[in-house]
């Protein structure tokens, strides 16, 4: 049990995809200017996450143990699928949704975190449900990271900021700051 809840937290805070691995920054610097928006989309992204980890667990006990080099190839097919099934459900149950996501809901197709969560999974010889604790940890902190940083783009739409820095510029600094921050949880975990 205290192997699953330090994979959770350390991929919570100390090795969060986004602030500390630089992966998914796509939607995290795309999606990120409206705080419903990015919980949503880190909602789906977890669920894909989710999906993802167990698909690769399969694959990679059963199937990919007579043939390796199909690995790469195998984990894209499976977030592919998986992100499709998400769009289809998200353009049936919601559309407003659907339109405020737009480009950026096909892109978790090709969200590197989601990729690398199924490579980093089968590299460190997770279990199915270390597998899966994992990926709900990288998802929670997907979502954590995405949340944080609409909040503070919203409040900077609201800040008196100076012209030079306003838009692409300040929100670049926002996530760098929000990165050196969470540099300060590496104390808690040593890197997994």
């Amino acid at each position: 049990m205290d192997n699953l809840i330090w994979i959770f937290v350390s991929t919570l805070l100390v090795n969060n995809f986004v602030l500390a691995y630089f992966l998914g920054l796509c939607p995290f610097l795309g999606v990120s200017g409206k705080l419903e928006t990015s919980f949503r989309l880190g909602l789906a992204t977890t669920f894909v996450l989710l999906i993802t980890a167990l698909c690769a667990w399969i694959l990679n006990t059963y199937i990919l143990i007579y043939a390796p080099y199909l690995r790469l190839i195998s984990f894209i097919v499976v977030i592919a699928s998986t992100v499709q099934f998400i769009e289809m459900a998200i353009k049936k149950l919601s559309p407003t949704l659907f339109k405020a996501l737009g480009i950026f809901l096909p892109l978790i197709t090709t969200n590197c975190a989601i990729l690398g969560l199924a490579i980093f999974a089968t590299n460190r010889g997770y279990s199915l449900v270390e597998g899966l604790v994992f990926a709900l940890g990288a998802g929670a902190g997907f979502t954590l990271a995405m949340v944080l940083m609409a909040g503070l783009r919203e409040e900077s739409e609201l800040s008196d900021v100076p012209a030079l820095i306003k838009g692409t510029a300040m929100n670049l600094i926002i996530a760098g700051i929000l990165s050196m921050a969470f540099m300060g949880f590496a104390g808690l975990f040593s890197s997994s």
